[in-house]
């Protein structure tokens, strides 16, 4: 319970930040949405590179004293993303002031798509031109607190949905889109109580019944990513 209660607090204080930089920045939710998930996404994806990369680094081969580099296969078979030096969130944040923001998120981005041939085109590129660059100085340092460092679990998993949550309050979407509560998204979950096997979601959107299926999983202290395949449907991917 007091794990769940961090993370909680954890959720609100990076809305507030990221919340109150577009505010003082006069920036419209909608443009605001894609340019603050995607950066979610990247931090998400560091800390899942850097849960599983020293487990990885032990066991690989080595041939004449040499060690082979790294490869994205090696952390596929770990549930997780390889990624270059310049997509990982720690040399983002270190970029100076002079630095042009935008353009180092954009390559990051492109280097992720360049090597998963499933995102190309999928994630947020142009919109970080938009924005300006002390914004998105400041946006990078408010979604890498030292305390995310020192909590385990899915956190990244919950913050998404939180912050998915807030926007869809803010009227983000438009088109007719509908954002389905995480409260309702458990339930169902937990009703279905998947055990293994593959969970399909016809209607995906932004994955909401995988994130709770696997939470069932792990409350049974088993791994997911060994016991369900997650397939989905979605007309904007």
């Amino acid at each position: 319970m007091a794990q769940l209660e961090h993370i909680e607090a954890i959720e609100k204080r990076l809305w507030s930040a990221a919340d109150t930089l577009r505010a003082n920045s006069n920036y419209a939710s909608n443009e605001y949405f894609l340019p603050v998930m995607g950066l979610v996404f990247l931090r998400h994806a560091y800390s899942r590179y850097l849960s599983v990369k020293d487990a990885i680094v032990a066991n690989l081969p080595t041939r004449a004293g040499k060690t082979r580099p790294l490869t994205k296969e090696d952390f596929s078979q770990k549930s997780a993303i390889f990624l270059q030096p310049k997509a990982q969130f720690d040399t983002l944040v270190a970029l100076p002031d002079s630095a042009d923001r935008a353009k180092a998120i954009i390559d990051a981005m492109e280097s992720i798509e360049a090597d998963y041939e499933n995102l190309r085109g999928m994630l947020p590129k142009s919109e970080y031109q938009e924005l300006d660059n002390a914004v998105l100085g400041e946006l990078l340092r408010a979604l890498n607190p030292e305390e995310l460092k020192h909590v385990s679990g899915d956190v990244f998993g919950r913050i998404y949905e939180y912050f998915l949550t807030q926007f869809a309050d803010q009227k983000a979407h438009d088109g007719g889109e509908f954002f389905t509560p995480v409260s309702l998204v458990s339930l169902i979950a937990n009703v279905i109580e998947p055990e293994g096997g593959t969970v399909l979601d016809p209607a995906c959107g932004s994955g909401g019944m995988f994130v709770q299926s696997a939470r069932v999983v792990e409350r049974r202290h088993e791994n997911p990513t060994e016991k369900l395949t997650f397939y989905g449907l979605e007309k904007n991917a």
